[in-house]
């Protein structure tokens, strides 16, 4: 098991680089930062030169791979970082030092247990593209077929755990704190990312998610996704259709070969609501990097590492929230909320309406330009913690997936408005879900599936109540050890777990949440 010593040097360690790139002058700035936190960011950067303009692309790739996917997710948000800050950030969506071709070609070889020209006929040793765990080659299949080949960085596996079990054990020392750090369950959002992670590390499933993705969207025209060659993909190998288009960050570019910007950006709203909406299973890492257009408009997503899930219930309850703010019907929003269990039973319906309505209407019938994000988000936030709303891992992806979703349409239309091109499909998609032969046709099904359970319900109540000598169900949560220290001490330990962990563990925080 890893030392206390090791995870806090870690941690130091990330704050220190931050800090002599210049990243966390914000922090020091930020009038609202905590006295003591300002003070640490200020010590953390002593003796170091750091730069006039912020550097943060610099800053989260030495890092390592989950600060440059928070990077990745700020880049979408100019309205939030700043124009500079965004451009930046771009740099870290596919302009990554490659790793050296040969150890790409040591890769493929062992991956397959064959020479790669036994694989392709020919093979661009230049990446097109390098991110935080994988890179891209232009490939061409002994058919004939141009193909894009995607290769695990070596090492970036074991790299991944380590920083993972220092997130594991700063987020339990973290929830020691209680009360509003608890109620964020840090360690949970921690579980959530490692189990997320563990997929995106094996692009066999990132290749089933794609071709599971690809079905469920035949039915939505311009929106497309990349075929699997499976003979040639493998754990740490992915091969796939080759695309030419435009990157939809170059709207110039967009402009130019004929394209209409607002109708893409209004086309990728609602491919991500149907994906959300409908299907339950969306693409969760959809930034700049991973979107393009093709000659005929069409728009084509790639990556498919990073995905989401939601149930039929939470997605209804969902398509209801949204329609409930898009109309003004805040008492509906309100009451969805106490249905799902986010709001405890004993705070009042009415009031928690009230509540939705001072962060709902200031944004109806707004161009997102007009609209203050960071006031809505401060509104949101305070409405969580007065009514004691416990963080919801399983929706943390599918926000995180509408901010980047929502920046990359405003990139493409400044005066879109999320709610009113997202209106007309969730109400659509509710009227064919709630109406009246839906909700006969529901209630056969759901009685009849409920008889098929008793079985299982059976043996779970035997599972959950074995007889004596049984083994016991395993912990949902790693056990993590904890810094004995005294009262006295356990203030100063707190004070620099949460600023350390605040500034660079927030690029874990940030890419699930």
């Amino acid at each position: 098991m890893t030392s206390h010593v090791t995870h806090l040097w870690r941690l130091l360690k990330w704050g220190r680089t931050l800090a002599r790139h210049g990243a966390l002058r914000g922090i020091e700035r930020d009038p609202l930062t905590p006295a003591a936190v300002r003070r640490l960011a200020r010590v953390a950067r002593l003796g170091a030169r750091v730069p006039k303009q912020p550097r943060y692309a610099d800053a989260f790739q030495a890092i390592g791979p989950a600060a440059i996917k928070l990077g990745q997710t700020l880049a979408t948000r100019p309205d939030l970082v700043g124009e500079e800050a965004a451009r930046d950030l771009l740099r870290l969506q596919d302009a990554l030092p490659p790793v050296p071709f040969a150890q790409i070609r040591r890769q493929i070889e062992q991956s397959f247990g064959r020479p790669l020209e036994a694989l392709y006929s020919q093979f661009d040793e230049a990446p097109v593209g390098a991110a935080s765990i994988a890179q891209v080659h232009r490939a061409t299949t002994i058919e004939g077929r141009d193909v894009a080949v995607k290769v695990l960085r070596p090492g970036v596996i074991d790299q991944l755990n380590r920083d993972i079990q220092t997130y594991e054990w700063a987020a339990a020392h973290l929830e020691q704190i209680g009360g509003e750090v608890a109620r964020l369950r840090p360690r949970l959002i921690i579980a959530n990312f490692k189990r997320w992670t563990a997929r995106e590390l094996d692009l066999r499933r990132e290749a089933a998610s794609s071709s599971e993705l690809a079905e469920a969207m035949q039915a939505e025209p311009g929106y497309t996704i990349p075929q699997i060659d499976w003979d040639r993909t493998s754990g740490r190998v992915l091969t796939m259709e080759w695309i030419d288009g435009i990157k939809i960050a170059q709207r110039d570019a967009i402009v130019a070969a004929g394209h209409d910007p607002k109708i893409l950006a209004a086309r990728l709203v609602n491919a991500f609501l149907r994906q959300a909406i409908a299907e339950g299973f969306f693409h969760a890492d959809m930034h700049q990097g991973n979107l393009f257009v093709r000659r005929n408009g069409d728009i084509v997503a790639i990556d498919f590492g990073i995905m989401g899930r939601i149930d039929r219930r939470a997605r209804t309850w969902l398509a209801e929230i949204l329609y409930g703010l898009i109309t003004g019907n805040y008492r509906r929003v309100a009451e969805i909320h106490f249905e799902a269990q986010y709001v405890p039973a004993h705070h009042d319906v009415a009031e928690f309406a009230t509540a939705l309505r001072a962060v709902g209407e200031p944004m109806r019938g707004k161009p997102a330009r007009e609209l203050s994000v960071g006031g809505m988000l401060d509104g949101l936030f305070a409405i969580t913690r007065d009514f004691d709303m416990q963080t919801q891992p399983h929706l943390l992806l599918l926000q995180k997936t509408m901010v980047m979703v929502e920046g990359v349409a405003t990139t493409l239309d400044p005066d879109i408005n999320m709610w009113e091109t997202s209106g007309p499909y969730v109400k659509e998609w509710l009227r064919s879900e709630l109406g009246p032969e839906a909700k006969a046709a529901d209630t056969l099904i759901e009685n009849w599936r409920t008889l098929q359970r008793l079985p299982d319900l059976v043996r779970r109540i035997e599972e959950r109540y074995p007889p004596r000598g049984a083994a016991p169900p395993p912990p949902p949560l790693p056990v993590v050890k904890l810094i004995g220290v005294g009262s006295g001490w356990k203030y100063a330990l707190v004070a620099v777990v949460a600023a350390v962990a605040g500034a660079a563990g927030a690029a874990l925080l940030m890419t699930v949440a």
